[in-house]
């Protein structure tokens, strides 16, 4: 792994694929939690055709703690990256789940910066909490070791600290996959970076996130990818944000959850390569 300074933050990525190849940015989930090496991974294969890019958000695993942590610095960020590797070319972007509500504010904030964007489990509004936590309660069996109270916390500004972002995020696990192994998420948990820093900054002013109203603007050719039992960012965000966007297509892969990307990880892919053609 290398660093870049971009905006005054040391953000550390991966690089791989030809250097002159059309340039992908891969944005990882996660609001201080995680970082960028699993979407990475999934994404490798495109390295036949494609010079694929994935950093770690400031605030976000190696990267720096430099603040401020929101989504129009975050914005600012990407294409600070994608300046750094294609100039002033733009690029496809990949956003996951929180990173795919970056994505679309980058959309809006850079249009000349994208030749197509691709979003997996993401929402155009944080009105998205309502309908995941009515998923939380109705499939609460699924993760025994989770409360109310947890998920509370996690889509909110009040978590205590490192450690409790990582238990929560432990717990509730069981919710992401389909086929769920506790065993690969202890180990991932393990390797797991948890800033709680980020994590507030990213939700106190959460309610700001809405693009539900300005989905018509973003002009390149979109594709939402989304597991049919997402429960953080149900099916119906992905259909909002198809329906908004002119040139927007809609993939819904059965039977799999948010994590759709690693699940159906050959479906994913052989997706994106007709979508980008």
């Amino acid at each position: 792994m290398s660093q870049l300074t971009v905006n005054g933050a040391q953000l550390t990525y991966q690089v791989a694929g030809p250097e002159n190849a059309p340039l992908i940015v891969v944005l990882h989930g996660g609001r201080g939690i995680g970082d960028h090496r699993s979407e990475f991974e999934a994404y490798r294969p495109l390295t036949d055709r494609f010079r694929l890019v994935g950093f770690d958000q400031r605030g976000c695993g190696r990267s720096s703690l430099t603040p401020p942590f929101t989504f129009a610095q975050l914005a600012d960020d990407v294409d600070g990256v994608r300046q750094a590797f294609a100039g002033d070319a733009p690029m496809i972007l990949i956003g996951g789940s929180f990173g795919g509500m970056i994505a679309l504010t980058y959309a809006l904030a850079y249009p000349n910066g994208l030749s197509h964007l691709i979003l997996r489990g993401a929402a155009p509004s944080h009105d998205q909490e309502i309908e995941a936590i009515a998923n939380f309660k109705a499939r609460l069996h699924k993760a025994p070791n989770a409360s109310i109270d947890m998920i509370d916390k996690l889509f909110s500004d009040r978590v205590t600290d490192d450690i409790e972002l990582q238990l929560i995020w432990f717990a509730l696990q069981p919710l992401y996959y389909e086929r769920f192994d506790p065993d690969a998420a202890l180990a991932a948990t393990r390797r797991l970076s948890c800033h709680a820093e980020t994590h507030n900054a990213l939700y106190r002013n959460k309610d700001q996130y809405d693009v539900r109203g300005r989905l018509g603007e973003i002009g390149v050719p979109t594709l939402a990818i989304v597991g049919s039992q997402d429960w953080i960012c149900p099916p119906s965000q992905s259909i909002a944000i198809a329906d908004g966007i002119p040139s927007a297509e809609l993939f819904i892969v059965e039977g799999c959850n948010h994590a759709v990307h690693l699940e159906a990880n050959d479906q994913v892919l052989a997706r994106i390569r007709a979508f980008l053609g």
